[in-house]
């Protein structure tokens, strides 16, 4: 059995199939249609509007919070604490996973560690979390970048390990040290790897950032959300709900932009 096997894959993004005016069409069709249907089951009275206001009233929430209120703040806050555990995860995870996918021993070692820890949910920690660095911003970026970590780093283990031997090979004929060997074989190898991993990895500090936010009572949409919940201010709760999902498909739709461009020697 070789080696790669060994190593879980991690599932890449799904990418469109066409990008042409139809599928813009498609897009547009399936969001006016969803529009549509909250806007009568608002309007009609199918659901209560103290718990599902109108796009109208959603979208001047969402204006007054953004112009006038605290909304802005919130969402700068919550989208620094994303990226701030994302590139820390990053980090982290590239520098473990190299280290652990250019050694089989340490692979077959460790193997069983990562597939015990990788499955806890990042919120589940944030009891330790909180009696190590208090309620604190400290606390919460740790969290997000644990829990952001994993999709990295097991990417990163994936692609050290899917080299193919006979670069290997022509690594030991040519003398290569155990650096040059990652910085010139490696890491191109597992580069497509990482870069799937890390858009895996952003969205889940945006959702770990939103619940430790909850959780610790730190400034953030998270914390926002929960206030506007509990006293009822629907039209607040969906502006901030609306604002998390511009974050994350704005974010990652940047991260796929520079993967396509980075990676584009392997579209030729």
């Amino acid at each position: 059995m070789s080696t790669a096997a060994t190593v879980p894959l991690v599932s890449k993004p799904l990418r469109p199939s066409g990008t042409g005016p139809a599928s813009w069409a498609g897009s547009a069709a399936v969001f006016i249609a969803i529009m549509a249907l909250w806007w009568l089951a608002s309007h009609q009275g199918w659901i209560s509007k103290v718990f599902l206001p109108t796009p109208e009233a959603t979208w001047l929430s969402l204006k007054n919070g953004l112009t006038d209120g605290e909304l802005k703040e919130f969402t700068w806050a919550t989208i620094t604490r994303m990226f701030e555990g994302w590139l820390l995860a990053s980090l982290i995870g590239v520098a473990l996973g190299a280290l652990i996918g250019i050694s089989a021993n340490a692979r077959a070692w460790l193997q069983p560690t990562l597939e015990f820890m990788r499955p806890l949910p990042a919120s589940a920690l944030l009891p330790l979390a909180i009696s190590i660095f208090g309620l604190n911003p400290n606390m919460v970026l740790s969290v997000v970048a644990f829990g952001a970590m994993w999709p990295v780093l097991l990417a990163t283990v994936h692609g050290f390990a899917a080299v193919e031997p006979r670069l290997q090979e022509v690594a030991r004929c040519l003398q290569l040290s155990r650096g040059a060997f990652v910085w010139k074989v490696g890491l191109p190898n597992a580069l497509p790897d990482i870069l799937a991993g890390m858009r895996l990895s952003l969205t889940v500090s945006l959702i770990v950032s939103v619940v430790g936010e909850m959780i610790a009572s730190q400034p953030g949409l998270g914390q926002a959300i929960l206030l506007a919940a509990r006293a009822f201010r629907a039209s607040e709760l969906f502006a901030g709900i609306v604002l998390l999902g511009l974050i994350g498909f704005a974010s990652s739709a940047m991260l796929a932009a520079f993967e396509k461009r980075f990676l584009k020697w392997q579209h030729p």
